[in-house]
């Protein structure tokens, strides 16, 4: 009797499907993409005022002339749908425009200068909040009732209720002007360009403690919360009780079984936090007068800066996509099930 031939799941099968799933997962992005900026660009001109107001309403010489030529300088005397197909036309060669705001510097050239410093305060919040809230979702979920879960209950529910620039003022008043160990606002010290290359990054290290701490301390309750309730929805299937009843060690039934199941629904989390790498930075920022996206991205907003603006909600844009992107990347590396599937999975 002949058996019928079964399809085996070789790796170039894989790589054909992680390779569709990509290009799928692109042409959507770009799609998204399109229809973000098109509604970013008609809300933006939906807002009162505009960027010739702060150049001509405070100086009693300027008449309505003056204003046109400067409406028709930025372009602001066309309609709406010619001034998104200009844009566009710039953007297709990675050009962002000119910023209306004083200084007049490509916008591309702004955000360059201060993006180094948002992203890696976020970057380095996010690993931080990872190192600490699985090892607490984990134990929490672990010792279910227990004095250690009842405890980091109490910390989640602070977490959840304390606002972060709340606990800022809190800290700068504690630390900065009563302890004076550590600076209250800016990136550097005075005499940063004289010191040593370890004094340099101490004094960074020092400006930076207490922005970072806020964030890191303000994502890790929920994410610990998650990891929690993901790792006891885990914990009850059946495989981990086939895995107990087979005699294996709890430290592998819990790290290697439950700990990649429970990761899932993590990197969701991971991938809808990309866009407070600048949303969430603006408070922060404004707070210890740093020279970030988030107060880069308020000051063009108070001053109708409409290039600086799309600029960064481009920037959000892509990095919430491309966060998306990889964390669906991510599931087929954590979950073989996921990899394996068919294109359309």
């Amino acid at each position: 009797m002949e058996h019928a031939p079964t399809s085996e799941i070789t790796p170039s099968v894989i790589l054909r499907r992680v390779l569709y799933r990509v290009c799928k997962k692109i042409g959507m992005t770009m799609l998204i993409l399109f229809g973000i900026t098109v509604i970013s660009f008609w809300v933006i001109h939906l807002a009162p005022g505009s960027p010739t107001d702060l150049q001509t309403t405070l100086n009693p010489q300027v008449g309505a002339a003056a204003r046109a030529r400067l409406e028709r300088l930025y372009e602001l005397d066309q309609p709406l749908h010619v001034q998104y197909y200009r844009w566009v036309k710039r953007i297709a060669r990675f050009d962002f425009g000119t910023s209306m705001s004083g200084d007049h510097r490509p916008v591309w050239d702004k955000i360059k200068e201060r993006m180094p410093l948002t992203i890696g305060m976020n970057v380095t919040s996010l690993i931080l909040t990872l190192l600490f809230a699985i090892p607490i979702g984990v134990g929490a979920a672990y010792y279910q009732g227990q004095w250690f879960d009842k405890a980091s209950t109490v910390f989640v529910f602070i977490g959840f209720a304390m606002p972060g620039f709340w606990l800022a003022l809190l800290l700068m008043l504690y630390f900065g002007i009563y302890l004076q160990w550590l600076p209250i606002s800016g990136l550097t010290s005075l005499d940063y360009h004289n010191l040593s290359f370890w004094g340099k990054t101490g004094d960074l290290a020092k400006h930076l403690a207490m922005p970072i701490f806020i964030y890191t301390f303000g994502s890790l309750a929920g994410m610990s919360r998650f990891m929690r309730s993901s790792m006891l929805e885990v914990l009850r299937q059946d495989f981990i009780l086939t895995a107990k009843a087979k005699g294996l060690p709890l430290r592998t039934v819990i790290y290697k079984h439950a700990l990649r199941n429970a990761l899932l629904p993590v990197i969701t989390i991971l991938g809808l936090s990309i866009p407070s790498l600048i949303g969430g930075s603006v408070i922060i920022e404004s707070i210890f007068a740093l020279p970030g996206l988030g107060q880069l991205f308020y000051a063009s907003v108070l001053a109708r800066d409409y290039p600086m603006i799309m600029g960064n909600l481009v920037l959000g844009a892509v990095l919430t996509l491309a966060g998306n992107m990889i964390a669906d990347l991510c599931y087929g590396l954590a979950d073989p099930r996921i990899r394996n599937t068919g294109g359309n999975a």
